[in-house]
């Protein structure tokens, strides 16, 4: 049993490092280069064997998360589980309802400065929990 729970409090910590790594970098993405990222959430006239790659990536890394993953004791491990299931929910609406879920990007809400700020923040609250928690 304990062997059991130091298996799945390794696997948030990889996983939660990784997810951290990736939304800080990502957040510092859309701080930065808000025009670019700006363009990338109103995908109006895209490629939609782009579209349809984006979507499988998305739902591989969800998938990939899900599978090793699933764990809903600490807030590390709910939180890594989350990002798991809104990457694996993204992926299935872009490659199911890739126009419902484009049109999306067309709301006002989806602002970089707060996109960025939001991921920037969630990345260091998940690296904050697993890397220094973890030693």
């Amino acid at each position: 049993m304990e062997s059991d729970k130091k298996v799945k409090s390794t696997m948030t910590f990889k996983i939660g490092r990784i997810l951290a790594l990736y939304l800080i970098v990502t957040g510092s993405g859309f701080l930065l280069s808000p025009d670019f990222f700006t363009s990338l959430i109103v995908k109006e006239g895209s490629d939609p064997v782009l579209i349809n790659l984006s979507g499988m990536v998305h739902f591989f890394i969800g998938a990939t998360i899900l599978v090793n993953h699933f764990f809903w004791k600490g807030l590390h491990q709910i939180l890594v589980s989350v990002v798991g299931v809104l990457f694996f929910l993204k992926g299935v609406f872009l490659i199911a309802l890739p126009e419902l879920t484009l049109q999306s990007g067309n709301n006002e809400l989806q602002v970089p400065m707060a996109m960025g700020i939001g991921f920037v923040s969630l990345g260091l609250l998940i690296g904050i929990l697993c890397f220094k928690v973890s030693g």
